[in-house]
């Protein structure tokens, strides 16, 4: 984790009604490649993930008139990094009240960066089931891969340098809504 009081603003790449706007394209395009939104469950990695996996939920609601379920995934002890984040790792509950076997699963995270929260994430929700697909869908592609995952549904492509760090802002967690670029200072 990064040393906020070292990041200094940069600018601020989306406000409410980019993501808004963002997250309403994702739902079509969702839509679009998911047979109309049968089968369709839409599960948010803890914490941004959350939120945003059910906003695109009510868009698709909005657009189609299915109610898509959402799960939440906790990923905490599925992460390769666990023993330098925490000495006690806060361990969260996955709440996914529904089969996922067979279903078409969108996967929600605000930022992809490395991809190691994603390969995390697969790993727990395999546990969980056996998806017919998994999708991955976020609001902002940041870059620096690390293992060979890519986004099915992006939010907005932010190239970055690695001395950058891109902050999701949330309504629902932090009580604001924008994404910024902070860099380290």
């Amino acid at each position: 984790m990064t040393d906020q009081r070292r990041l200094t603003f940069k600018a601020e790449i989306m406000d409410k009604a980019a993501i808004r706007r963002a997250l309403i394209r994702i739902a079509h395009e969702v839509l679009e490649s998911g047979r109309g939104g049968t089968d369709i469950a839409f599960v948010g990695i803890r914490t941004r993930g959350v939120p945003l996996a059910r906003r695109l939920a009510g868009f698709v609601a909005e657009i189609e008139g299915i109610q898509c379920p959402v799960g939440i995934l906790d990923i905490t002890l599925y992460r390769d990094d666990l023993t330098t984040i925490a000495q006690q790792p806060v361990v969260h509950k996955t709440e996914i009240p529904f089969d996922v076997t067979g279903k078409t699963i969108v996967l929600v995270d605000d930022v992809l960066y490395t991809g190691r929260t994603v390969r995390a994430a697969l790993d727990a929700l395999i546990d969980h089931g056996r998806p017919g697909r998994i999708r991955l869908a976020v609001l902002v592609d940041r870059g620096h891969r690390e293992l060979p995952i890519r986004a099915d549904f992006v939010g907005k492509n932010v190239p970055t340098s690695r001395q950058e760090v891109i902050e999701v802002r949330l309504a629902e967690v932090d009580g604001e809504e924008r994404v910024v670029i902070r860099e380290l200072g």
